[in-house]
């Protein structure tokens, strides 16, 4: 499979895994030494705190569209600038909360597998 759309397909998969909850899903596709950093909080290192993350999330619903800007592929090394939108939902109703920007995210190849690394979020509410 080509490099862009195998990455371009993670991307995909991540969105529709975030929407039906699948937590195991998603992270399997990170690498477990995975970092993410997002404005005003400490950095987020690896699957384990991730996962712990997504404890807070259980009664939400998450849709999310990506907007992919640029994909660029240096052997088993690529990054990719999206414009993401998320909106997040209470499973019960109520209000609904959204939140958009530019995300930079560096991932790796491992076992013919592309795996995020590193994330940089730079979300903001949306009114």
């Amino acid at each position: 499979m080509d490099d862009e759309k195998a990455i371009r397909d993670l991307i995909a998969t991540w969105l529709s895994a975030s929407k039906s909850g699948d937590t195991t899903k998603v992270l399997s596709l990170m690498s477990d030494d995975v970092v993410f950093l997002v404005c005003g909080q400490s950095p987020m290192r690896g699957k384990e705190s991730f996962a712990s993350s997504q404890t807070a999330l259980k009664d939400v619903e998450i849709d999310g569209t990506s907007e992919v800007q640029e994909v660029k592929v240096v052997g088993d090394w690529a990054y990719v600038w999206t414009h993401l939108s998320v909106e997040f939902k209470a499973r019960g109703g109520g209000l609904s909360k959204k939140r958009a920007g530019n995300t930079l995210s560096i991932l790796r190849k491992q076992d013919g597998k592309w795996l995020l690394i590193r994330d940089a979020n730079m979300l903001a509410p949306v009114s």
